[in-house]
This record gives structure tokens, sequence and C-alpha cells, in this order.
């Protein structure tokens, strides 16, 4: 069953402060960018290496661009491996990371999506791309995981496997592992220019409360970085997320159609994404299903 307008307050923000003691890890990156080998410390922010505080609960506004509408139908299918990139322009170990974004960014059987965090912003250079709901998406997955600390470099992947500062031979192999998995829920899209139908049907009737959400992305963007600890660097970055809302809460139980309407050109996707309890709101889960929205 889908509850269309009914935006679930979760992942893009926070039910509770995470504490403790965590020190940045050290990663060596051998491959990650041009072939030539490099060594880079990613890091979190100083007031986030001793306690992440202030975990503020905000609500998946509805998205102004996108409005659903529920219809029946059974047709299904699944969907490529999605990557979420958690990077900054204020962060000095991200460049390689970003590098390495952009080569996977290409693959026809990956979806990803860089989400800019903002938290680096105090250094001098504040990213244009950052948003506070991305790094509060951050910190859901942290929760989720049991996690203290949040990094900077990190990629999700299917939202299940957390890599820091990942080398290449890593991001791969967990891409593979990811592909290799069985789909818990069949996906299909259909329609153009603007206007999709989108079928949700659960395998061997295997059932887990979901969130559907609608991703709008920018494909590429060069920055000539001024100030900061990249200060004279011009980094290109891919697939810059704009805006990541929810449009629906499905049951994970009742095959459904959602009528889908955007507006705008940018990109757009659909991930479909298991709400795990959490203290006390739903926290992300694995990604059952994605797709784009061509």
């Amino acid at each position: 069953m889908v509850r269309a307008g009914s935006f679930t307050a979760i992942w893009i923000g926070m039910a509770a402060a995470l504490g403790g003691v965590a020190m940045p890890e050290y990663v060596r990156a051998d491959d990650i960018a041009s072939g030539t080998g490099a060594t880079y410390v990613p890091d979190a922010p100083p007031g986030m290496r001793l306690r992440v505080s202030e975990a503020m609960v905000q609500s998946m506004a509805p998205d102004a661009e996108a409005s659903v509408q529920r219809v029946s139908s059974e047709e299904t299918n699944a969907g490529p491996v999605v990557v979420e990139l958690f990077t900054s322009q204020g962060c000095s170990s991200c460049p390689p990371a970003d590098a390495l974004f952009e080569e996977i960014a290409e693959r026809p059987d990956v979806i990803a999506l860089a989400l800019h965090v903002d938290y680096w912003d105090y250094l001098g250079w504040k990213d244009p791309f950052g948003k506070p709901e991305f790094t509060a998406r951050q910190k859901a997955y942290a929760l989720a995981a049991g996690e203290r600390t949040v990094y900077t470099p990190q990629m999700i992947v299917e939202g299940r496997e957390a890599l820091v500062g990942p080398q290449r031979t890593d991001l791969l192999a967990a891409i593979t592992r990811e592909a290799e998995e069985a789909q818990p829920v069949k996906l299909t899209i259909e329609g153009q220019g603007g206007r999709y139908e989108v079928s949700l049907s659960p395998v061997d009737g295997a059932s887990e409360p979901a969130v559907v959400q609608v991703v709008r992305y920018q494909p590429q963007a060069t920055v000539d970085i001024l100030r900061g600890e990249n200060a004279g660097r011009t980094v290109t970055y891919s697939n810059i997320v704009t805006s990541w809302r929810a449009v629906a809460d499905w049951d994970g139980k009742t095959p459904t159609t959602l009528s889908i309407e955007l507006e705008g050109e940018a990109p757009a996707v659909l991930i479909v994404q298991a709400a795990r309890q959490g203290h006390s709101l739903p926290l992300p889960g694995p990604i059952l299903a994605a797709g784009r929205l061509d």
C-alpha cells in the first residue's frame, strides 16, 4: 500500500545525537586517481570527531517539482546499483574520490549520486552545492550503522556498504557484490517528458516498509576553488544532487503503481529504500530498487 503525500521524517534528519570519541582513519588509495598512487586521510570536522551533536529532526517536505497519484498495475523489473558519494569542495581528501566517482558515474549499471555536505564550509570556502540535509542524511547512515563519526570522502553502496576513502578496487568489488544480490522489489518505469508510471511489487512475498524518493541532479560542473584547503585547484564534479525528496510511503507488500510528474529539465532518478526501526524515527536501510526517470 502506498500513502501518497505522507512524507516520512527520516534520513534527511535524525532523531538523536551521536556521542563518543572517534579519530579519523588512515586509508591508502593507491589507484584512486590517474594511475599514480596517493595517500590521503578521510577526515571529520573537529566538532564531529568528539561528538556528533544537535542532530535535528527535519521532515522530508513534498517536492515542489513532483506530484504523485496512486493507480493500479503489477508490471515490474529491477534496476542498477546506487552509489552515494558524500563529499565537499572544502575537504582536502575529497578530490581523488571525486575523480573516481566521475569514472563510475558513466556506467549504465550504476546510479551515481554526489551529495555535498556543509560541515567543511568553516575552513574558508563555502561549497555552493553543499546542503545541511545531505549532512543529515550522512549522519542518519552513521546512526543506522552504530557509528559515532562521519567522514569525507565516503561512499554508500546500495544503502548497505559504507566505504570511507575507498580505493578503486574496493569500490568496484562492492558494486559487483551488490549487483549480484537478488532484488527484493521489482520495478518498472514507463513514460517520458516529465510524466511517468512507476510500478512496484515485492519478489517472492518479501516485504519491508519503504520510502519512494525522487532525486534530481546536475550532471556535471567544473569549479575553480579559490580558498580553503583546496585553494587553487580546479575540480570537476559529476551527478551533483540538487534535491532528494520522498514522494510516498510503501508498505512493501501491495503491488502498486505511482503516477509521477516532474517539472524542469534536470535529470531524475527514483529510489525505493527500506525504512528500518530507529530509536524514535526510522533510519535508512538497504536500497530495494532504483531506476532512471529519463
